[in-house]
């Protein structure tokens, strides 16, 4: 076995069991209660995202018979090995195995990456896992490597294939594979694939792979397209937008990776088509990085910093080559202490979770603003739940999905009132309710207005009992909640 292999394998090892330790002792986010509470059977297409991340999910749990955190998580960590091996493969074929392993260690060393998607419950984990294999079939169908080589027009049905994964991922799959196209379309040599049949099937495959998705929207109204498609929309004019999403990218991936990321891309578009590789690498990567910052611009939605992600995922191979090169000794410092940082932050939020290691005193929040309240489970509030009572409404989503987490293996269905009910809203919308005894959660706001605003919609609305999320002894949120019997109409 070569060394870049044998060194690459121990790097994805030794980050797996990172990411097994994290999963197994911290709690559920707050999006990824929110995918396991509102997700109660497989589906064409759910509101948030494609299929792909609920159903490996539903999957896991399924096959264990458990929600538990390492269970649902379980999926994302196997793919983030796969993810890691993918970026090898890729690296490997364009700049050689030493390039090779420097782009995994890349790859695991980042937060974003390595923790975020290679750990938690999210669209992204399989959106990586098949953007990469998309990638890596590509530039063995256009002839795309180190050195010569020929195209293998075997290789388009895999690409196809691929494609059609990430498409079933997350919607901004699109974006790389718009950026592929513009490679078929600029780079001499791959622009003579396009007088044979096979790019083409590839994108029909592609486009069939899709179907369930586009079809599930017609069903519900193109809810998913309108939700995602609205992001993009609004009136503020912030003209320093680009500046700050792109500083909290850097934050996500880690600065300094970021920032020769940054200097790799501009020097790859500098030289275009005539360096294959780069220019292949920085096509794919081009829209991610630079749209939604644009968007930021005008948009009065916030932008999210990890939503360029799958843009710097494939800036990873020709940073792994600068690396290669660069003085070993601050190379290697700069790699060691990275990963020491990511470790020692994962270990101590774990332990932190799990055992309270940091005293009451040391977490300066006061109840309902404490950080704690997004890494451990609101599991304190179910023995709170009043008997008699058919279900809980939350008045935002992700209330729902940690107090659906929490609930989960109870008969009770968890909804939400309110103009935003995400899935909640097609997995247990309000009209299938009536008549039933519901437990109001009164929050945020004022919980005399909530209760008088909703009294309406009940024969009867008491105050009901105060649902408490504790943490090793400490107090984190209060909940202030109303008992409803037989609701009388679905609250618009």
């Amino acid at each position: 076995m070569q060394t870049g292999m044998k060194n690459a394998l121990i790097t994805v090892l030794l980050a797996t069991t990172l990411r097994l330790i994290f999963a197994r002792y911290t709690g559920l986010g707050i999006d990824e209660s929110y995918m396991v509470a509102a997700s109660h059977q497989f589906a064409a297409s759910y509101f948030d995202h494609p299929l792909a991340s609920w159903w490996l999910e539903l999957g896991s749990r399924w096959v264990f018979g458990s929600a538990d955190p390492i269970v649902v998580r379980l999926p994302f960590i196997i793919l983030s090995a796969v993810s890691s091996w993918l970026l090898y493969l890729l690296t490997t074929r364009l700049y050689g195995a030493r390039a090779g392993f420097w782009a995994v260690v890349a790859y695991n060393i980042s937060p974003v990456f390595s923790l975020a998607f290679g750990c938690w419950v999210l669209p992204d984990g399989p959106l990586d896992a098949s953007l990469l294999a998309a990638a890596y079939a590509l530039s063995r169908a256009l002839g795309v490597a180190d050195g010569e080589a020929e195209p293998e027009a075997r290789w388009w049905a895999a690409a196809g294939f691929f494609a059609g994964l990430a498409m079933l991922s997350k919607y901004s799959a699109a974006l790389v594979l718009l950026g592929a196209v513009f490679v078929l379309l600029t780079d001499p040599l791959a622009r003579t694939q396009l007088r044979r049949l096979a790019p083409w099937g590839a994108g029909v495959l592609a486009v069939l792979m899709f179907t369930p998705v586009l079809y599930w929207n017609a069903r519900h109204g193109w809810q998913s397209f309108g939700y995602q498609s609205g992001r993009a929309l609004g009136l503020r004019l912030h003209p320093l937008a680009p500046l700050s999403i792109w500083g909290g990218e850097a934050l996500f991936v880690l600065p300094w990776l970021w920032v020769p990321m940054m200097g790799l891309l501009l020097g790859a578009l500098r030289r275009g088509p005539r360096e294959r590789r780069g220019w292949m690498l920085s096509c794919l990567a081009i829209l991610p990085v630079v749209l939604f910052s644009l968007v930021g611009i005008w948009s009065s939605t916030r932008i999210l910093y990890h939503w360029a992600t799958p843009g710097y995922l494939l800036l990873l191979p020709m940073l792994g080559h600068w690396a290669a090169g660069w003085h070993p000794r601050w190379r290697n410092a700069v790699a060691v202490f990275s990963a020491l940082l990511l470790t020692s932050a994962a270990l101590l939020i774990a332990a932190e979770v799990t055992y309270g290691i940091i005293p009451n005193s040391a977490i300066p929040a006061k109840p309902g603003k404490s950080p704690l309240l997004q890494v451990v489970n609101w599991d304190s509030l179910a023995p709170e739940i009043p008997p008699g009572i058919d279900a809980v409404a939350a008045l935002r989503w992700y209330d729902a999905g940690k107090i659906g987490y929490a609930l989960r293996g109870t008969a009770t269905v968890v909804t939400v009132f309110g103009p935003e009910p995400h899935e909640f809203g097609n997995a247990a919308p309000p009209s299938s309710l009536l008549g039933k005894n519901i437990l109001l959660i009164a929050m945020p706001g004022n919980a005399a207005k909530i209760g008088a605003l909703y009294a309406p919609y009940f024969k009867t609305l008491q105050p009901g009992p105060t649902l408490t999320v504790m943490d090793h002894g400490q107090l984190l949120l209060a909940i202030p909640t109303f008992t409803g019997t037989d609701l009388l109409s679905a609250p618009q």
